[in-house]
């Protein structure tokens, strides 16, 4: 006790003999403190923004994309290739795989990968890593496409994709959308922003068109519908019978054999049987040609719609996509009958991002009402958000050494951190108010011996608010992304805001006490009359 005691008593003296310079120099203190707001200023614009921190969770959710006219035994071919690669990988634990029955949009073209990672003790690198080594592993394959991503804690609205973030293109006219669709795609697939870059809009499926002779089909006496079903109990999925067990049944479903699936010829060899009994093959009274039809046509707000998908690239934010995006668009001058518009979580990006000044601005707002009202001042109030500078100024350059994006976890940490400094002031002006009115001491005086008797208790506060912190900043643990830039935040802003407002919050005091009574001054000569003295008092000039 007596050990720390000393070196207290080091710090306190070391930190009188700094304020009394500080004191005797206030034009250079008010300099730094426009400064810091400058500095605050301009590293808000440059920061890189995002919504949420790409968390770790240990598991990866992927999409397998075939191509349009993919057959489904050739779809679970590649599927049984990619899972066998995400397999191999040594920071992989278990993987499953499903083929087709659409899912995240996608129709039969389509199949899904489940990955569990290694706990994060037993891997060295990030899911990040892993996802970019399955990557060019699995880059190589023709006919499909592999999009792997990692499951997140948070995600905001949207539809089911195949990467994190959404750009859809809406419009009325789907001729236009066929035409244009592909070619943002493509440009934004250049994009060095953007991974994973894919589309919803599947317009280029192979179909085989068949044209009935209705004239002959007549002459044989067989109908539409007697045609239809016999298509359909070669190419459908008809269900027959059922089997029943005795704790189970199953379903007997009619289809030709997967060799006769790949190969329109095969309706050379359907027959449709007549009321008469005899079997009529189809090329008999029908002709057939390919074509291309839509596998699907996503709609969004009762409009046709084209969405986007895309992740980041490795060193890039989400602001820097949304910018490259925008920029993209307009070089393509594509015609305004076309909308684009973020989804999703880029959606809720860009509604954060508009609505973060007026967040920060309303928030000054109401602590300076309550200040106001608590102290029945105007001045007194400017004096304790004068701390709110060196906090925010902090926290930017806290995430920017750390290579960390203002986000939303890190606006919260910020929003707290109005709430945290401004205490240092409070105290030191509680006390030199009282000095100023029970012990008729100046305001030098009496804010000089403030912050010398409130120095424990505002060093004590701010290292149990920053130690408390601390295990946030270190990110330990599956998914402690999402809680990383809040202590990074609230670190890095008590850290500059002790330093600074120790020095600077005397000086504005002063300063604004000074204004004050100018003010005071000037307010009472003006409502000072000229007047002439005669007996029994003072007459006004116009008497």
């Amino acid at each position: 006790y007596n050990w720390s005691e000393r070196f207290f008593k080091f710090i306190i003296s070391s930190y009188s003999t700094a304020l009394q310079v500080v004191l005797n120099h206030p034009a250079a203190t008010l300099v730094v403190m426009a400064a810091t707001i400058a500095v605050s200023v301009d590293l808000y614009i440059k920061i890189p923004k995002g919504f949420f921190p790409q968390q770790d969770t240990g598991r990866l959710q992927g999409q397998v994309q075939g191509q349009q006219h993919i057959s489904f035994a050739a779809l679970s071919e590649k599927l049984r290739y990619f899972e066998a690669q995400v397999r191999s990988d040594p920071d992989v634990d278990t993987v499953d795989a499903v083929v087709g029955g659409g899912g995240r949009g996608g129709g039969g073209n389509s199949g899904q990968i489940y990955c569990q990672l290694k706990p994060v003790g037993q891997r060295k690198v990030t899911a990040d890593v892993v996802i970019a080594r399955i990557r060019r592993k699995t880059a190589g394959m023709p006919g499909a496409t592999l999009f792997l991503q990692s499951s997140q804690d948070i995600r905001v609205g949207g539809r089911q994709s195949n990467a994190q973030y959404q750009y859809t293109l809406q419009t009325q006219d789907l001729s236009a959308l066929a035409t244009w669709g592909p070619k943002v795609l493509l440009r934004l697939q250049g994009l060095p922003e953007l991974a994973d870059v894919s589309s919803d809009q599947q317009n280029s499926g192979l179909s085989e068109n068949v044209t009935i002779d209705r004239d002959t089909a007549s002459r044989l006496g067989l109908t539409a519908q007697a045609i239809d079903s016999a298509l359909y109990s070669a190419f459908g999925q008809r269900q027959v019978s059922t089997m029943y067990k005795s704790i189970n049944q199953y379903h007997v479903v009619l289809a030709l054999e997967q060799k006769w699936w790949a190969n329109p010829e095969v309706l050379d060899k359907v027959y449709v049987q007549t009321p008469r009994g005899v079997q009529v093959p189809i090329s008999a009274f029908a002709k057939w040609s390919e074509g291309i039809t839509p596998l699907s046509i996503p709609h969004q707000g009762q409009f046709p719609a084209s969405t986007i998908s895309f992740n980041l690239s490795d060193g890039y934010s989400l602001s820097d996509a949304v910018a490259a995006i925008n920029r993209a668009e307009i070089d393509m001058g594509v015609p305004t009958s076309i909308t684009g518009k973020y989804a999703g979580t880029a959606q809720a990006f860009q509604a954060s991002l508009d609505s973060q000044p007026m967040l920060i601005l309303t928030a000054l707002l109401a602590v300076y009402i309550v200040l106001g009202i608590l102290y029945e001042s105007l001045i007194h109030p400017l004096t304790i958000l004068s701390t709110l500078p060196s906090a925010g100024v902090g926290a930017l350059i806290a995430l920017v050494l750390f290579r960390t994006q203002l986000d939303i976890i890190a606006m919260i940490a910020i929003i707290l951190l109005i709430g945290i400094v401004k205490k240092n002031a409070i105290m030191m002006i509680d006390f030199a108010l009282a000095a100023e009115r029970n012990e008729g001491k100046n305001s030098r005086d009496a804010i000089f011996e403030a912050c010398l008797l409130r120095f424990r208790p505002i060093m004590m506060t701010t290292f149990c608010a920053l130690l408390g912190g601390m295990p946030l900043a270190l990110g330990l643990g599956a998914g402690s992304e999402l809680r990383r830039p809040l202590g990074i935040a609230i670190v890095g802003g008590l850290i500059v805001s002790q330093m600074l407002t120790l020095f600077t919050t005397p000086v504005i005091y002063l300063s604004l006490d000074r204004l004050r009574l100018r003010f005071s001054r000037k307010q009472h000569r003006g409502s000072r009359r000229p007047g002439i003295l005669i007996p029994g008092g003072l007459a006004e000039s116009g008497d």
